[in-house]
């Protein structure tokens, strides 16, 4: 109530200022303080509707909200809109349905998310202790008879409880048999699980060390700070040299993953910074780069260069060009300089991210400019189709591709070559436009087959967490220690795209690859392959195996 009665004595204030002005007929000084107050009711709006965004998209009403601003600012024009850029305006705006009721369409009024429950039932695979809770020994007896009362139920309720992790000392007896009649030979029972031979770690606590450094941002210092608390005390010159067994032993399969993304029929591709250690160079460390790509959206596989992006690699490192030489087909990237003279082979398809496409209009409404709002309404609709079309196959979603998205498409790509000429290109809708027609084909591959996605999402969501790990463990130690990252970030990256849990995968796969396999046999291992395998165990129904790799996609073993 305070704040209400504050405003409102506020509202006075500025009323009777307004009042006591004309009365004494200073109308500049009216006009200054009412283009004062409608100063600041934009920057009120430009900040309630640009800031605090958990992502990209902005919210329906507030597109409408712009949308409006921008209509009401043509029509206050003393000259007036121009006439193509009105009728612009408004077959864009008829294209993204947003003034329909029900957001776009029936089909997606019914796939509207909805709030999710903040209270979520237990799931059902946790397991059950029973804790008993007794009536206590004073209460137990009737008060109106004094018998002992006797149990005729119970009310249960469900509490998620942790037990916390325990280090145990796994005591490995190796059976031996011997024969009593002529005690010749000996025979013993294989050694158990261990990363490497001698090794006094097991297999689970050093997939942990794995995952919970490069997945959950644990780095090794304070991995031997819980270790303590747990009663163990280990060096991190310990722990350090498991993770380099570990990804030692994890190579076969990482060259594996990334003969399957260049196999695979859509491949993408972005790169994220890795800073390194290097005594050389200014500050005692220099920016490499860590080079993810993504098969088919089950694999990822991660190459490190020890240069930035916008240098070439060294002797002996793969780099984007070098894996491009070795790949044909679909290929979806960002519109970066770096890859123009790949994508000019004709068997190289180039596929644009309308992520970015999208993100210099979200950069111009941000900036303050409602006409953005227009292509972001197109954008809205053009990835609510996406989300109908998730779980359809190719033909079907090119079919919806072609009735629902094309349309928008079509409206979106003119408007913007109507507002190019007329937009300065130093401004940033401008900019968001010089981007999106100079990229316009690659943007607009999607519609062409159904199995190429609109965007480069699912690698940059890989990059999330390489992003978020580094910032705890800041710096990989030296070239060699980028090069295990990027194996780890694979393996963990193709575990998470196929739904596995990584601790359970490497306690299982690391002890099959420190007792050697035959390389015919390794991309069974992977992690999609590993999962079917258990599937089937239980069975269950399994996706068909991954791509076959090509031959021209073996160089890249020898590397």
């Amino acid at each position: 109530m305070a704040t209400t009665s504050a405003g409102s004595e506020r509202r006075g204030e500025i009323l009777a200022m307004l009042r006591e002005l004309l009365a004494e007929g200073r109308d500049e000084d009216v006009l200054a303080l009412v283009g004062q107050l409608v100063a600041r009711n934009s920057e009120l709006e430009r900040r309630l509707f640009g800031h605090g965004k958990k992502n990209e998209g902005v919210p329906e009403t507030q597109l409408k909200f712009w949308m409006d601003q921008c209509a009401v600012e043509a029509g206050s024009d003393e000259n007036g809109m121009d006439p193509e850029v009105a009728v612009a305006n408004q077959k864009l705006r008829d294209a993204s349905g947003i003034d329909k009721a029900g957001a776009t369409s029936g089909q997606s009024a019914s796939r509207r998310k909805r709030q999710p429950s903040l209270r979520r039932p237990v799931p059902p695979s946790l397991p059950r202790r029973e804790n008993l809770l007794k009536v206590p020994l004073a209460e137990r007896r009737c008060p109106k008879c004094g018998a002992e009362r006797t149990c005729i139920g119970h009310d249960t309720t469900e509490v998620v409880e942790l037990v916390p992790a325990q280090i145990i000392v796994r005591v490995d007896k190796r059976e031996k048999l011997g024969c009593e009649n002529c005690e010749k030979e000996i025979v013993r029972a294989p050694p158990g699980d261990k990363v490497v031979a001698g090794g006094r770690l097991g297999t689970r606590l050093v997939g942990t060390l794995l995952v919970d450094k490069y997945d959950d941002g644990l780095p090794l210092h304070r991995q031997k700070a819980r270790f303590e608390r747990m009663g163990l005390k280990l060096p991190v010159s310990t722990l350090a040299d498991q993770v380099m067994w570990a990804t030692d032993l994890l190579r076969p399969l990482w060259r594996v993953a990334v003969m399957q993304a260049l196999a695979a029929q859509v491949m993408h591709l972005d790169g994220t910074g890795l800073p390194v250690l290097d005594r050389d160079a200014v500050g005692g460390k220099r920016l490499g780069t860590l080079w993810g790509y993504v098969g088919d959206q089950v694999v990822a596989a991660y190459l490190f260069a020890s240069t930035g992006k916008k240098v070439g690699q060294k002797p002996g490192e793969l780099g984007p060009e070098d894996m491009l030489k070795l790949r044909k087909g679909f290929t979806v990237a960002d519109a970066s300089g770096l890859f123009d003279a790949s994508f000019e082979r004709d068997d190289l398809i180039e596929c644009g991210c309308n992520m970015h496409g999208r993100r210099y209009f979200t950069k111009a409404l941000d900036a303050g400019d409602a006409r953005a709002a227009l292509p972001l309404a197109a954008y809205k609709k053009l990835y609510e189709v996406e989300e109908t079309a998730r779980d359809m196959t190719p033909a079907a979603r090119w079919a919806l591709r072609q009735a629902e998205s094309k349309p928008v498409w079509q409206e979106l790509c003119a408007w913007c070559e109507t507002y190019k000429p007329r937009e300065p290109p130093a401004s940033k809708l401008g900019e968001a436009i010089r981007y999106f027609t100079n990229n316009q084909v690659a943007l607009g591959r999607f519609l062409e087959n159904g199995v190429i996605p609109m965007d480069n999402g699912i690698v940059e969501r890989l990059h999330v967490r390489a992003a978020l790990t580094r910032k705890n463990y800041l710096f990989a130690g030296s070239d060699a220690g980028g090069e295990r990252a990027a194996i780890a970030y694979t393996i963990l990256g193709s575990c998470r795209l196929a739904g596995v849990d990584p601790v359970a995968y490497l306690a299982d796969v690391l002890p099959r690859l420190a007792r050697r396999i035959r390389i015919v046999d390794v991309a069974t291992l992977m992690p999609t392959r590993w999962r079917a395998a258990r599937e089937a165990a239980q069975d269950v129904d399994v996706s068909p195996p991954p791509t076959a790799v090509p031959a021209a996609a073996q160089a890249v073993a020898t590397n």
